[in-house]
């Protein structure tokens, strides 16, 4: 009777569950108690979650619900919320619906008026940007894309923000992101982070103009920020009409680099500004 009480202390709803990003520790006693009170735990790797639920003794039926099979998963759970059943969703890391499957059935659990109760925790976005030194201002991308043409319209739209930008790549990728780095980002500071929270964790600091793929050496996924414009950097950023004729007759006798270096010491204005107006003109070519 007792432990029938205690589990109505758990509305009967949909609870979207944070778990950690890499430390067991860094859990709430309420996902705990979340995580033993439901009847079900929908997890995207079943075998990731064990982990977890075994190390707090917790022994729940979990159903793997990943974005392969979410749709084909979706009238089973719903089936479940409307039986009165308490159904958990976790992430393998964080907060759930954060780059992760589960929009499907939050917005399904919307239109039907199913409760749905999130249990806030640790999040490799915001632990990541409170290390930056970088504004707090900042807009998060997700997970860049993994065509080529895509991934530089994707840097190119987050050039144009002031603020600071956020985004996850898999480590080994992101050497061959750095090129592209150099051409969007020029004159500001990057921050990546790996293994968050764990043992070896590591928080790498360097201005993009530095980056080579010497120094970045890393697996696994990675959460990449880079700071946000200079507030007193942005009125450099236009060009002027003569400066800009003057690169112009520049661009067929002498190389990128050389006019950065030669524009950019006769006037007060931001390097990025002068190689982006370069890179505009090539590609016009």
């Amino acid at each position: 009777m007792h432990l029938e009480q205690d589990k109505n202390k758990i509305k009967n709803a949909l609870y979207v569950v944070s778990t950690p990003i890499g430390n067991l520790k860094d859990i709430s006693f309420r996902a705990i108690e979340v995580l033993k009170k439901s009847d079900f735990i929908l997890c995207e790797d079943t075998r990731v979650t064990k982990k977890l639920l075994a190390h707090y003794k917790i022994d729940k039926k979990l159903i793997s619900n990943h974005k392969f099979n979410e749709k084909k998963n979706l009238n089973k759970i719903l089936e479940l919320l409307n039986n009165s059943k308490i159904v958990s969703l976790v992430s393998d890391a964080g907060t759930p619906l954060i780059s992760d499957p589960g929009n499907i059935l939050i917005n399904e659990c919307i239109k039907k008026n199913i409760k749905i109760i999130p249990i806030p925790g640790p999040s490799a976005v915001v632990t990541a940007v409170s290390v930056s030194g970088f504004s707090n201002n900042f807009y998060f991308q997700g997970f860049l894309s993994d065509k080529k043409n895509e991934i530089k319209k994707e840097l190119e739209f987050l050039s144009k923000l002031h603020n600071s930008i956020v985004f996850f790549i898999s480590a080994k990728k992101f050497n061959k992101l750095i090129p592209h780095l150099k051409d969007y980002f020029l004159g500001r500071k990057i921050v990546i982070c790996k293994e968050l929270t764990k043992y070896y964790e590591q928080i790498y600091r360097s201005n993009i103009s530095e980056l080579s793929e010497q120094i970045i050496n890393l697996k696994g996924e990675i959460t990449v920020i880079i700071s946000d414009v200079d507030e007193t950097k942005k009125n450099k950023e236009t060009l002027e009409e003569s400066v800009k004729i003057k690169i112009k007759n520049l661009m067929n006798k002498l190389t990128i680099k050389d006019i950065v270096s030669i524009i950019g010491s006769e006037k007060n204005i931001s390097k990025s500004a002068i190689y982006k107006y370069c890179l505009k003109l090539k590609n016009e070519k």
